[in-house]
């Protein structure tokens, strides 16, 4: 029997729109996933506290305000401080497309951007996470 995926969801940062990191949260939980949600406003080192803490193999973090290129780095940075940079990180919401090269290039593996199905994103975490 394989191990259950465990994904912390976080909107970190000043973002107060969480519709979508619900919807996420609901489908992965329906895949099959243990889903952790760390509620609107949370700092980086808010969620990498909880990642570490709930001994995820996720962080996926959903963003709207525009501070994607300082918030997804900075918990990236902070899970290695933290030993804990065998996390799968990932990314989504209404990120510019000329963003995301410098994202993945900071570590994010994958940024999900408004109509990517909720089957895409199970799919990449399934095939993306490391065996712990």
């Amino acid at each position: 029997m394989s191990k259950i995926i465990r994904v912390l969801v976080a909107k970190p940062g000043l973002d107060g729109h969480d519709r979508g990191a619900k919807v996420i949260a609901r489908a992965l939980r329906d895949a099959g996933m243990e889903v952790i949600y760390t509620g609107l406003r949370q700092t980086p080192e808010q969620i990498v506290a909880a990642a570490v803490q709930e001994d995820v193999d996720v962080v996926g973090m959903s963003l709207l305000s525009g501070a994607h290129n300082y918030l997804f780095p900075r918990v990236v940075e902070l899970l290695k401080e933290q030993g804990a940079d065998d996390i799968l990180v990932i990314g989504g919401g209404v990120i510019p497309d000329d963003d995301i090269p410098g994202l993945k290039e900071a570590g994010i593996a994958e940024i999900f951007t408004p109509g990517t199905t909720t089957t895409e994103m199970i799919e990449f975490i399934k095939n993306n996470i490391k065996d712990n």
